[in-house]
């Protein structure tokens, strides 16, 4: 029968000897020529909004080559600076951003760290010298003078006046003299009125002057201040000097360095009891009975003056590339640390920890479209910044909430970076429909394909990334004959003849699983042998399910049929797919068909089992009957059809061409052999269309007709579209090689009516021997019944 295919038009066969094993120059980016071109576009675009957005199936490489053409643009590009928080002396709430060249931000930072330790020794040694002690006991010594001259001054005027000075911690008061002696309250009470009046005048007169004794005494204390502070001043100049002139020379070409040090250096000088103060017994005793009480300690002081490196770029040799599969919040725009003491929180400039954004600033971050998506306020997060071109760090609460917990809120940072997207057409879908500033943004998408042509250059560089994988996993190498199975296999995930994987995760498992059976058997080369093995064990691990089913098959629990014939009943195929395991079972389809006016009756529909797809093929099939028989007359045909021991739901039009047999056979009494399973959808002019997993049905109804025993009738019919799609197995290639099964590849309907119920389709007018003839007469004598009545 013409219709037979031949066993070498079953699957592409490779050529071991024709395949250089030794091929091992560098492989570039296999089989995605449009999405080398897009990627490399995009990265060159660096105008804002050209960020890209990589669109593909897992396990094609895009992570793999996003990051080395991002790696490759990189090294061309300048080191971005080092950027750092300080802290902000005008305004400590808002620590201040220092952008330096790279590399000068760890410098500073080990300067200024250095600069601290060498103070905090320094100073508290000068201020403790006995030169500075006796220079400062001279300054006191000349206020003690002054205060004690202007007391006895004001004494001698007192006495004049009959009043005795006292001294005490509380001020200076004035007793009254009556007769030579010094009298108390109770004896001032007891003199008269007029002697009273006498002392309170003359005690107004001593007040005012003793007011003015004070201001004088303050006065000097002012000035005797200002000298004491000049000196330390003087001191710390010479010291804080010394140590600083060579820091604020090393960065003079840097004026926000400059700037910055400069106002280090004036801080350090009016705050140099900062690097000398002692804690007091009495701060001491109030901690022992309030623990919450706090009290900056020195070190926390002395904070202020170090720095906060928030990149490091000085180990860089271009600019940045970043991948990472937890873009959370704050992993994003870092965050702001606490401290929380007795319930108190605190926080400051050092304690502002880098995101992501940080690190990649300048350069290129890789993301994957599931983790930021999944990740709360991500996405939010990275489109605020890239349309503000800034980084914001603040804390989840407030973002989210708006009601202020910062202690701090630092300075934003100027964003420059070239985001990369990794997802499939699902997310990009979403977003696109959902985000509006997605496609101003993300304007560069990337299309991973996931199959590439099968020819001479992609087999090469199928070689090449064999060899690559034993290069680097130190493998045992593969020899030609492995390599050609590895490319067979490749065939079969793409399910094309002339077409080949992109998917190269699932080539990396098998060849990994081939060199693991290899050294099993203690062999110094992968051969054909161990690829075969690692395929065919991989396929074990997953087909418990596929197996259970076969069982209720063989115990006939599912009911099918692979011998004799029957009318009204056929063998259709159907796959399923268990997410890391395809395979197909057969599905047995029933069809009555009776005088009425129902038309085809779809019972899956009938029980809600049906999709909308299904649906529309038994529409098809209406149309078909309709435009083939009853050109002369109106159908009067009450058929329902079903997919017997159905629970579970059926969709798809695969099985509109097996349904029309079935009907067919219903109507006529023409028995449809059951050793032959079909495939294939059509359309209303009986044409058959291709349709998917072609392979696996073949190979499902291979298995269940090789378990009961191949008789060398059984087959499989497919449309003659998929033949380029059939990859199958050895062992089905070598039964039909044998005549003990067969693959009928068929254009029309005509032609597999002929295959199953063994008699001529026919032609109009249908003489009465023939198919069509059948059917047309049943339906004509339908009508006429129906016109009687």
């Amino acid at each position: 029968m013409t219709n037979k295919l031949s066993w070498k038009a079953l699957k592409y066969f490779a050529k071991p000897q024709k395949i250089d094993t030794t091929d091992s120059t560098p492989m570039g980016i296999i089989g995605q020529n449009r999405a080398a071109e897009a990627l490399k576009f995009g990265l060159l675009m660096k105008d804002g909004g050209y960020h890209i957005y990589i669109c593909g199936a897992t396990g094609t490489g895009r992570t793999t080559f996003a990051q080395k053409f991002a790696k490759e643009e990189a090294v061309t590009e300048p080191i971005p600076p080092d950027l750092c928080y300080v802290y902000n002396f005008e305004n400590p709430k808002i620590p201040k951003l220092l952008s330096v060249p790279a590399g000068t931000g760890k410098r500073l930072q080990e300067e200024m760290n250095e600069l601290i330790s060498r103070l905090s020794t320094e100073l508290p040694r000068i201020f403790s010298d006995k030169e500075y002690e006796n220079r400062k006991n001279e300054i006191v010594s000349v206020l003690k003078n002054k205060q004690d001259e202007i007391i006895k001054q004001m004494s001698e005027e007192a006495r004049k006046q009959d009043f005795e000075v006292k001294n005490s911690n509380s001020g200076i008061f004035f007793m009254p003299i009556v007769d030579g002696e010094v009298i108390t309250e109770e004896q001032f009470e007891s003199l008269t009125q007029a002697q009273r009046d006498v002392i309170t005048k003359k005690s107004e007169a001593i007040q005012i002057r003793a007011a003015e004794a004070l201001r004088e005494i303050k006065e000097h204390e002012k000035v005797t201040k200002k000298e004491v502070e000049n000196l330390d001043y003087s001191v710390g100049l010479f010291v804080v000097g010394y140590h600083m002139n060579d820091i604020i020379e090393e960065f003079a070409k840097e004026p926000v360095l400059l700037h910055y040090l400069k106002a280090v250096k004036e801080d350090i000088l009016e705050n140099m009891a900062d690097f000398v103060a002692e804690e007091s017994e009495e701060e001491d005793a109030i901690q022992s009975i309030m623990p919450w009480y706090s009290k900056k300690s020195t070190e926390d002081n002395l904070t202020r003056y170090k720095i906060n490196l928030i990149t490091d770029n000085s180990h860089l040799e271009g600019a940045p590339v970043i991948i990472d599969y937890n873009p959370t919040y704050s992993n994003l725009v870092g965050e702001v640390e606490y401290d929380n003491e007795y319930g108190n929180l605190s926080t400051d400039f050092m304690k502002i920890k880098p995101g992501l954004l940080h690190k990649a600033n300048g350069g290129y971050l890789i993301l994957q479209a599931q983790d930021i998506l999944g990740s709360p306020h991500a996405w939010e997060t990275l489109r605020r910044s890239l349309i503000t071109e800034e980084i914001i760090t603040e804390p989840l609460r407030e973002y989210t909430t708006g009601v202020a917990v910062s202690g701090i809120k630092p300075e934003p940072i100027p964003l420059k970076v070239k985001i990369i997207i990794i997802g499939g057409g699902y997310y990009y879908n979403i977003l696109t429909q959902y985000d509006d500033y997605f496609e101003k943004l993300f304007k560069i998408r990337v299309d991973f394909d996931y199959e590439m042509h099968l020819n001479d250059q992609n087999m090469t560089e199928i070689v090449k990334f064999v060899n690559k994988y034993t290069k680097e996993a130190t493998a045992l190498p593969f020899d030609s004959s492995a390599i050609g199975r590895v490319i067979e296999y490749a065939t079969r995930l793409a399910e094309r003849q002339d077409r080949l994987t992109t998917r190269f995760n699932n080539l990396s498992e098998i060849l990994m699983e081939a060199v693991g059976w290899a050294k099993i058997d203690k062999a110094e080369t992968v051969t054909a042998k161990y690829v075969i093995q690692a395929i065919t064990k991989r396929e074990y691990r997953l087909n418990m399910y596929e197996e259970k089913l076969s069982e209720m098959i063989e115990e006939d629990s599912v009911m099918i049929s692979t011998d004799g014939v029957k009318v009204g009943q056929i063998n259709g195929l159907a796959v399923l797919d268990t997410g890391d395991h395809v395979f197909a079972k057969p599905s047995r389809i029933t069809a009555t068909a009776y005088m009425g006016k129902a038309g085809i009756v779809n019972i899956e529909k009938e029980a809600e089992l049906s999709g909308e797809i299904h649906d529309k093929g038994v529409q098809i099939l209406i149309g078909y009957l309709g435009q083939t028989y009853a050109q002369d007359f109106p159908l009067s045909l009450s058929c329902r059809i079903c997919f017997e021991q159905n629970y579970s739901g059926v969709d798809g039009d695969s099985a509109s061409s097996t349904e029309l047999f079935a009907i067919i056979s219903a109507l006529t009494g023409l028995p449809i052999r059951q050793d032959i399973a079909i495939t294939g959808s059509m359309n209303q002019h009986g044409e058959i269309q291709p349709i998917g997993g072609a392979t696996y049905k073949i190979e499902g109804f291979f298995d269940l007709c090789k378990k009961r025993g191949l008789t060398g009738t059984q087959g499989v019919i497919i449309p003659t579209r998929n033949v380029r799609d059939l990859v199958l197995k050895d062992e089905v290639i070598e039964a039909v090689k044998k005549g003990k099964f067969h693959i009928y590849a068929i254009a029309h309907v005509n032609e597999g009516m002929e295959i199953l119920m063994e008699l001529p389709a026919g032609e109009h007018p249908y003489p009465p021997n023939t198919i069509h003839g059948k059917v047309f007469r049943k339906l004509r004598s339908y009508h006429r019944k129906a016109m009687k009545e």
